[in-house]
């Protein structure tokens, strides 16, 4: 059964970077399924805002060409593409202003959703602006992208920048990552179910393990990448993000500020990387294959090949200082062109005390709980049992497996379409809040500034690869192994 829709306020969604690979990619598609599955009402209007000198009807013809492969049936993207128009502005510039608040304003009253697809640093000028022309009503909402700056200092002059304009209960920073419905479903595994949180601890969980791989270079985003590297575009958000969810302590209720304080409580107890207990290996890719292809290094890939200490991949040992965690290690690892694209978590547990079966029965392998984010949605519990048939007693470890495609029929959301509408509902539990982003900072640029202060260059490892020797190492000096490794 596919899921239930439920329809939502009038809105009008202001994208500023409406012709951008955002936009494109995910933002537009996103609002088209919804509208689709009859989710978005009939007044409810899409406006692009661009430097690009383009009408109402030069912009659908471009949506058409760029997004037009998702039509699901004529009808429904005719309905689409005319809620569309384009606005010629430039974001950083004081023309145009006048022209898009008249424009909003022909419609009185509406859920007003600011997208800001542009660059980090126009999220200040572009909310000054959007106050200075009194755009920015009690129903008007601004979403933001990560990175939210580039460090501390950064975000917390970004933060005031919107917060001049637009209250905190106005802002939603978007990690897309929280509109997945596997991690989602991570809440529900751990709460709506009395078999896990009893065992949810350091008393029967050895250690956790969070990978985001992807299997793609630079595509396109040479100048912004080269500038950030994987601890600021992937930890700081998308790996920390998915850390507090496993980690979190039950919260009092399923509502934004209840999970957002328990997340929070999580970011402040990271112990600091550096020393004896705690490991970060940083990795550049040089040449080799991806995807069953040959593939330039970074540093090729890089206008003009100039040099670069930017890292690509990253593998961090991080404990946290509470008492259900004390002692657990969570080793997080995200990288550009390795062996496959994969998000997942991993909770691995503790293995029995005592074996009361024989050698030849074979070994006991530790329970194992994977959450697989990305691709084939589902979750895998890996438990120990008896092969079938006779002649003495043979053991195995076995998945009982959840696939949600087979499991679940019907096309599912996105997470831009869920976390789109909730910020039309006004429901901000998967974004991220003011105190998030900067206890993330906070610890990052300490583990940053450990780094830097050791002067030394990313370890290469070959495109196609599961990254430097340096991060295997860094798991089997305990005595552990990556997940892809022990499969």
């Amino acid at each position: 059964m596919p899921p239930k829709t439920i329809p939502v306020d009038p809105f009008d969604c202001v994208i500023f970077g409406g012709t951008g690979d955002l936009s494109v990619r995910k933002l537009l598609p996103a609002l088209y399924h919804r509208d689709h599955d009859g989710q978005v009402p009939p007044r409810s209007r899409i406006f692009s805002i661009s430097r690009k000198p383009m009408d109402a009807e030069s912009y659908r013809r471009f949506v058409e060409e760029r997004v037009g492969r998702h039509k699901a049936d004529p009808e429904s993207w005719d309905r689409f593409l005319a809620r569309l128009d384009h606005l010629s502005l430039d974001a950083g510039g004081s023309d145009g202003w006048e022209t898009l608040r008249h424009r909003l304003d022909e419609i009185p009253g509406q859920v007003r959703v600011f997208y800001l697809a542009t660059a980090p640093a126009l999220y200040g000028p572009v909310s000054a602006r959007l106050g200075g022309a009194g755009l920015a009503t009690p129903e008007a909402r601004v979403v933001v992208e990560k990175p939210i700056g580039h460090d501390l200092a950064s975000a917390k002059r970004i933060n005031d920048e919107i917060g001049r304009v637009f209250a905190e209960s106005q802002t939603y920073r978007i990690d897309h990552y929280l509109g997945k419905e596997t991690v989602q479903n991570l809440i529900a595994l751990r709460f709506a179910n009395s078999l896990f949180e009893p065992l949810w601890s350091a008393t029967w969980i050895d250690h956790v393990q969070i990978t985001v791989a992807e299997t793609v270079g630079l595509e396109g985003r040479a100048d912004y990448y080269d500038t950030a590297g994987a601890l600021r575009d992937m930890v700081q958000n998308h790996l920390l993000q998915l850390l507090c969810l496993v980690a979190l302590e039950p919260p009092r209720a399923f509502d934004a500020d209840a999970v957002r304080d328990e997340k929070i409580k999580v970011l402040r107890a990271l112990e600091p990387i550096g020393g004896e207990e705690h490991a970060l290996i940083r990795g550049q890719y040089r040449r080799g294959a991806a995807d069953g292809q040959a593939v330039p290094g970074y540093q090729e890939e890089l206008s003009g090949g100039k040099a670069s200490r930017t890292e690509t991949f990253v593998a961090l040992r991080v404990g946290i200082a509470n008492w259900r965690w004390a002692g657990v290690p969570f080793y997080l690892r995200t990288g550009k062109r390795l062996a496959a694209r994969t998000s997942e978590i991993v909770i691995q547990f503790k293995a029995v005390p005592h074996s009361i079966f024989p050698r030849s029965a074979g070994g006991l392998e530790p329970n194992r709980l994977v959450i697989r984010l990305q691709p084939d949605e589902g979750i895998t519990l890996h438990l120990m049992t008896k092969e079938p048939g006779p002649g003495g007693l043979r053991l195995k470890s076995v998945p009982l497996d959840l696939s949600f495609a087979e499991t679940f029929t019907g096309r599912f959301p996105e997470a831009y379409e869920r976390l789109l509408l909730d910020v039309v509902r006004g429901n901000p539990t998967l974004f991220m809040r003011r105190d998030e982003v900067e206890a993330a900072w906070t610890w990052l640029d300490a583990s940053i500034r450990a780094w830097e202060e050791g002067n030394e260059a990313p370890k290469p490892y070959m495109a196609g690869s599961w990254g430097p020797t340096a991060a295997t190492a860094l798991i089997e000096r305990d005595g552990r192994t990556w997940h892809e490794e022990a499969s």
